[in-house]
């Protein structure tokens, strides 16, 4: 026997798969030539989708909200185009609020009757399972990291895909359920510490699950969801505490269309600065060898601190314009210096040094790491400690 033929056969057998791998990974054709018909059937059911709301629910849209709609639709095509996971993600969603919404039958007392939304899809019934599915998500990132058990952490995503699945059905329900309560204490679920808690768990998970994917690693899914569950940790104290669960109608600063893009595009800079602060826990622990040799390569670690990091800046910049444009229509100035406002101008010079430190300066390593992490306690304040301590024109806000 020839042993060169007998060594040389399982590369053979699998030449086929990684030529196309290898194909894939190079294929220079224009990025629109490269689609295939799954991906033209995802973004004509995005389309169909976004017609099926604008005839079902014109009655209850402004012109602003109908825009937002339309110009969601080429977002969601090309997020599905460029990160497949997030189509059956969409396509779960729309199908579970759907489903829910039938249920209810126009009467809110339904959720405590009808089986499905009592346990599972009402809003308040899909945010717990939100919450419980996080939590057990952690126990099992942290388990798959100690143990380099791929199958605890492979149990862990898949936990926190459906966390983010329920959360967002509970998001969506609770949005139809204000309006069953009237049509004038309906609004979009974001307009108070409750909700936007929800927001920000569901929002630094997606980003999370986005570089699991790119960087085929889930050692940081351990502490990523740590900060989620601390989330839902305070988002459960203040259920019980406050009763906050409860649907109320906006207050009068809140009832604008401006809160529907300034409040998300908030919480997307929160979300990647709390995830990048957890990535900088990692590569401090990777670089003092602990769980060194479970964890990413200190390079990939600080290429996802600073994707993070700078995803978060622009979308908190923003945010940042879009409230002074409603701080103009809301109280006829742009800037007014209300601790709010200030905290929120430290956050954004904090994140903008760092950026310009990595930028012009060459910023890298634990000093970044540790900075990230101080930039999350920055953050924090500006979030929940000036509602608790301060008071100014955001004191609607107060815990």
């Amino acid at each position: 026997m020839d042993l060169s033929q007998v060594s040389s056969s399982p590369s053979r057998k699998n030449a086929p798969a990684e030529q196309a791998s290898h194909a894939a990974l190079f294929d220079e054709r224009p990025f629109l030539k490269r689609l295939g018909v799954t991906d033209w059937l995802f973004a004509l059911a995005m389309v169909a989708g976004a017609g099926f709301a604008l005839s079902r629910y014109y009655p209850f849209m402004n012109y602003y909200d109908k825009l937002v709609l339309v110009c969601a639709v080429p977002v969601f095509v090309v997020l599905g185009w460029r990160w497949k996971p997030a189509r059956l993600l969409i396509a779960g969603i729309a199908v579970l609020s759907l489903f829910s919404i039938q249920l209810y039958h126009g009467d809110l007392a339904r959720a405590d009757s009808a089986f499905f939304l009592k346990y599972f899809l009402s809003s308040q019934s899909a945010i717990l399972w939100m919450s419980a599915l996080f939590v057990l998500a952690t126990v099992f990132y942290w388990i798959g990291l100690l143990t380099r058990s791929p199958t605890g952490a492979a149990i862990g995503s898949k936990m926190t895909w459906a966390a983010v699945l329920m959360g967002f059905v509970g998001l969506m329900v609770r949005w139809y359920e204000s309006y069953l309560i009237g049509a004038d204490v309906g609004h979009i679920p974001i307009s108070n510490l409750y909700e936007v808690f929800v927001l920000f768990s569901l929002i630094t998970a997606l980003f999370y699950l986005y570089y699991e994917k790119h960087y085929n690693t889930r050692a940081l899914g351990a502490f990523v969801l740590l900060v989620i569950s601390a989330a839902v940790g305070f988002l459960m104290w203040y259920s019980i505490a406050r009763d906050a669960q409860q649907i109320q109608p906006l207050v009068p600063a809140l009832q604008s269309w401006w809160m529907k893009i300034h409040v998300p595009a908030n919480f997307i800079g929160y979300g990647s600065f709390a995830l990048s602060a957890m990535v900088g826990v990692a590569y401090l622990m990777k670089e003092r060898g602990v769980l060194a040799d479970r964890l990413p390569a200190l390079d990939v670690l600080d290429d996802v601190m600073y994707k993070s990091i700078a995803v978060g800046f622009a979308f908190f910049t923003i945010a940042t314009i879009l409230g002074a444009l409603w701080a103009a229509e809301a109280w006829g100035g742009y800037w007014s210096w209300d601790p709010k406002e200030t905290w929120a101008l430290i956050v954004w010079l904090n994140y903008a040094a760092w950026l310009h430190m990595r930028l012009m300066k060459g910023l890298r390593g634990h000093i970044a790491a540790w900075w990230a992490l101080t930039g999350l306690l920055v953050t924090t304040f500006a979030f929940l400690g000036v509602n608790m301590f301060l008071s100014g024109l955001h004191s609607y806000g107060k815990l």
